[in-house]
Formats: C-alpha cells, structure tokens, sequence
C-alpha cells in the first residue's frame, strides 16, 4: 500500500521560524517606511540609512520578538487549518472547495492574529526602536523582556492594543497564503504538466504570496501604526480617518517593500513546510 504523508501541528511555526531568519531585515524595512508620516525615504535610501546610523547588524533588530510571534501567529492558523482541512477530508474522495478553504483560512488567521498579538506588538517596537531620539526609546533587551515590560509599565491590556486590527489582518493574510496555497497547487497539480515537487511548491507559494500582499496591505498600515502609537490614536476608524487624510495612497505605503517581503516569505514558509512533511511528517495510508 502507497503512503503520503501529513504535516505535524508544529510544523507550520518552524517553517514560519526559518522563513522568518531569512526575510527579517526585509520585514524591519516595511515597518520603518510605513511609520514615516511623509515619504522621504525609499526601500533602499531606508536600508542604508538604517546602516550607516546602526549598523548592518540592526537590520536584524527585533528578530527574537520576530521568531516568537511566528512561533505563537503562524503556528496557531497552520496548526488550526492543516487539522482542520485533513479531518475534513479524511474520508471525503477529494479536496475541499475553495470556499471551504478561504472560510478555514479567515477562521485559523483570526485565532491566530489574536493569539500572536502581544509578540507582534513588541515586534513592531522593537524593529521601529533606532528610529526615535535615544531619551525616547525603549530598548527592550529580547522578545520576553518586551512582553514584560509592556505588561508591568502599561498593563496586561495593552498587549492586545490592536487585536482587532491584528486579528483582520491575520484572517486576511492566512486567506491569501494558506488557502490560495491550497488551491494554487491544486490547479497547477491539475494540469497534468507539473508533479508534487519543488518547483510546484515555489509557483504555489508565489502566487499566494501574491494575494496576500494584495489583501492585507491596507489593514497592514493601520495594525502597524496602531501598534506604534503613543495615544494619538483614539481606535481604529480614528486611525483611518488620519491615514486617509494622507490621500489614498497611504493605505498602501509600502506596498512593494511589503510584497518583497511577503512573497519570499510565503515562498520559503511553504517550501520549508513541504521538505519538514516530506522528511518527518505522519505516515497515512492511500
């Protein structure tokens, strides 16, 4: 009898994890040039800035706080969609839709969006830290430091300032990664042309990467300058309203830093994710 085999729950965050190493300073670039309140800087003007000031090191600033919201984010929706959509298909003689999929998906990324907003909070902090004066800024030493420090001095609560917006965000992007995955692949697999292979996984993984950018951009402004405020702000519809003073091009600031970014993130999550299945996933019969 033939075998395939099924991602274990945790594999989604490890893949996340290792995708994360590598897009990290790209990452750290989209927060920078989205916090800008005028556009005086482009990706590159923004990255030599950042290391003429600080160093090449400081391109990686924040990366524990990356790989912990990675490690509670990306692990909660690949954990809650993956489970979900092979019990869902155990014993059925085919793949779920696509509506199926994209409900899956905006389901695991809400759960997932709220459970890893005290992490991306931090995240955001930490990345947008070297930008303010030294008198104002917070100098978190690590991921748990920021997480301690946030809940002593402002309260339990302010760890999920933005939670509604986060959670969006995450519905949003997991749509656009995981079930356009799903279904990228599954119509590249349908043409008879491609087999269940790497290069499949890359134009999958390409074209989700694609959507997501595409869907969350907007929300993605709003969640990062929500997380960065210091009380300006007086909720979402209010951080819109300013935002959109900016003219509409401000929802998507950033846009292309954030589409590098992501695509190649989604790329080499997904192709992570398929080598971890391939190598150590569970055994099923088929």
């Amino acid at each position: 009898m033939a075998e395939a085999r099924t991602s274990r729950w945790y594999f989604g965050g490890l893949a996340s994890c290792g995708a994360a190493c590598c897009t990290h300073p790209l990452d750290l670039l989209k927060v920078h040039l989205q916090t800008q309140q005028e556009v005086k800087l482009r990706m590159t003007g923004m990255a030599l800035q950042v290391v003429r000031t600080d160093g090449f090191l400081a391109l990686y600033n924040g990366l524990s706080a990356s790989l912990c919201r990675q490690m509670t984010y990306s692990l909660t929706r690949f954990a809650i969609y993956e489970t979900m959509r092979d019990y869902m298909t155990k014993d059925s003689q085919g793949p779920l839709p696509f509506y199926s999929k994209v409900l899956l998906g905006g389901i695991s990324g809400l759960t997932g969006g709220f459970v890893g907003t005290p992490a991306d909070l931090v995240n955001v902090r930490m990345q947008n830290d070297m930008k303010l004066p030294l008198s104002q800024r917070r100098n978190y030493s690590h991921a748990l430091d920021g997480l301690y420090r946030v809940a002593r001095e402002e309260g339990l609560r302010k760890l999920f300032s933005g939670a509604t917006m986060a959670s969006s965000r995450g519905a949003l992007v997991t749509v656009g990664q995981l079930s356009c995955y799903d279904q990228a692949k599954q119509l590249v697999l349908s043409t008879g042309y491609l087999s269940d292979n790497i290069f499949t996984h890359f134009v999958s993984s390409f074209i989700a990467g694609g959507c997501a950018t595409f869907l969350c951009q907007p929300l993605d402004v709003l969640k990062t300058r929500l997380m960065n405020s210091k009380g300006e702000y007086q909720g979402v519809f209010h951080c819109a309203m300013e935002t959109a003073k900016l003219g509409p091009q401000a929802f998507y600031k950033g846009l292309f830093p954030a589409g590098i970014r992501l695509i190649p993130h989604t790329v080499l999550t997904f192709m992570f994710l398929e080598q971890l299945r391939k190598h150590f996933g569970i055994r099923v019969p088929t």
